[in-house]
């Protein structure tokens, strides 16, 4: 079983500048999702390369800093580097590259996401053993449940201008709603069937969750960090990252 790890890191980050070397509890960001990999490797009784995905130097001499093994060699292109253009196009073509430059094709690819590193590796573990223990899934995505509930307290716009449920239906506690999860863009584990399926989002009609059962959730505002950072340094977190 080859495993191919993607750590994507593009440089452009308009919300939070710099958020993937941005320090946080005396860390770059990039750190925990680099540390989490490797730990993973070293558990794993199986063949895996770990590969950064980036369009910055800069990004790449502070990871170099770090004395991980990985490689570095890698430069994504210019047009998978732009905020409009989707992550799953920039795993594809850093995937093509090490299978050209290793002469091997990885059975699963690991994603993590930087900005999103509240995970285990037992989570890894217990995920993978979930998409291999499926031949028809795809692929698999890390969720959390949701606090909002589109059959109960979530409302849309409709083509009159008033708002109204998302979801219709007599339910009247979100308690008796039926449970939603959502994404936290923790990993993803795609299938080698995945790619030869050339989706374009990590959803498909064949995809299954791993529910986490402690805190995740992505960093998207700068005051995210503080948040991340006060349950860091106050060991508030409910979880280690072994």
């Amino acid at each position: 079983m080859e495993i191919l790890i993607t750590i994507c890191a593009r440089g452009g980050s308009k919300g939070i500048l710099g958020k993937n070397i941005k320090m946080i509890n005396g860390k770059p960001l990039i750190y925990y999702s680099l540390n989490t990999a490797n730990l993973f490797k070293d558990k794993l009784d199986a063949p895996i390369d770990i590969v950064i995905s980036s369009d910055s130097n800069e990004i790449k001499s502070v990871v170099s800093s770090l004395e991980f093994q990985l490689d570095l060699n890698y430069i994504r292109p210019d047009v998978l580097a732009t905020d409009t253009a989707g992550k799953i196009g920039a795993i594809k073509d850093v995937k093509n590259y090490m299978e050209k430059k290793h002469n091997k094709t990885y059975d699963y690819v690991l994603d993590l996401d930087v900005t999103s590193p509240l995970r285990s590796v037992k989570d890894l573990e217990n995920a993978l053993e979930i998409i291999k223990n499926n031949k028809e899934a795809y692929n698999l995505f890390s969720a959390s449940p949701a606090n909002r509930n589109p059959y109960f307290n979530m409302v849309e716009r409709n083509k009159d201008g008033f708002y109204d449920l998302c979801k219709h239906s007599e339910y009247l506690t979100r308690q008796s709603a039926p449970q939603v999860l959502e994404l936290n863009a923790s990993f993803y584990w795609y299938k080698k069937t995945y790619f030869e399926m050339d989706f374009n989002s990590a959803i498909t009609n064949k995809s299954l969750v791993y529910i986490m059962d402690h805190v995740c959730f992505d960093l998207d505002h700068p005051i995210d960090f503080d948040f991340m950072e006060y349950l860091l340094e106050n060991n508030k977190i409910d979880f280690n990252f072994i």
